[in-house]
């Protein structure tokens, strides 16, 4: 498919997603919202994908939300009010879990990531930033109740620090230093190497096995809506089912039989 709104590019397994809308801060529109939806169906289904990394265009944002200015406009909207028990939440069309995408994703954010930026990071599977990077909320400053996102934002990080966020909305950022210690992301690096890393890493989980690694992700993920005693038990069952598939596509035998160490100490 092409998009308008998204630079899709497949290379040695692994999709480079870059959100490109510039000259709106890499905000998300209708038309965004449609984009992502169709994307991770089709990167669901494409075994030649076995990772995926999401960046943005270089600017001053990751994404700054929603394009509010543009979904005012009659047809623009990207959630329609006036037929209140079909509102939806675009938050469920963007996210790669939501729509039962389980390959592992890859974010790389530069400069301010605000909003509807985290319906990614709460999704995201391994989320890195450039050392300009920003994080906040400013829902509750417009007037607005932010519930949606920070409800994500709870999986990842402590609950004080979700509420902070949302309380001092456009009055407080967080800092990249502060993002790796909250949890919001793993690891910061210099913004002209935020692409080359994002896409290291990328490289590292698409040479595993990807029954193995989607697997991995699909059990994890789903376990997050179970009690623990049920998680544990339909975790079982993602091994009885994945382990006989990924096993064959790795040669364990040569992995065994080199015993040089080769790994890096985060």
């Amino acid at each position: 498919m092409s998009y308008q709104t998204i630079l899709l590019d497949i290379a040695g397994n692994v999709a480079t997603i870059t959100i490109n809308r510039p000259e709106a801060f890499n905000s998300f529109n209708k038309i965004m919202v449609e984009e992502f939806e169709a994307l991770w169906k089709e990167l669901a289904w494409n075994d030649d994908v076995h990772c995926c990394v999401l960046r943005a265009s270089p600017g001053r944002a990751f994404c700054t939300g929603v394009d509010v200015k543009q979904s005012l406009e009659p047809g623009n909207e990207v959630v329609r009010l006036d037929n209140i028990w079909h509102c939806e939440d675009p938050g469920k069309y963007l996210g790669p879990k939501s729509m039962n995408c389980w390959k592992p994703v890859i974010a790389a954010v530069h400069g301010m990531a605000a909003g509807g930026a985290f319906y990614w990071l709460n999704e995201s599977d391994i989320v890195i930033c450039s050392d300009d990077a920003t994080f906040f909320d400013p829902h509750v400053t417009y007037g607005m109740t932010s519930a949606l996102e920070p409800i994500g934002m709870t999986y990842k990080m402590p609950l004080q620090d979700v509420l902070r966020m949302v309380l001092l909305g456009n009055d407080e950022r967080v800092s990249a230093k502060t993002a790796e210690r909250i949890g919001i992301v793993s690891e910061v690096v210099p913004l002209d190497t935020l692409w080359d890393r994002a896409a290291e890493l990328a490289a590292i989980v698409a040479a595993k096995p990807p029954a193995a690694t989607a697997g991995s992700v699909k059990a994890i993920w789903q376990s997050l809506d179970l009690p623990r005693s049920v998680a544990l038990l339909n975790g079982l069952k993602y091994c009885q089912i994945g382990n006989p598939v990924g096993i064959p596509q790795v040669d364990r035998n040569a992995l065994m039989a080199d015993k040089a160490k080769r790994f890096t100490l985060r």
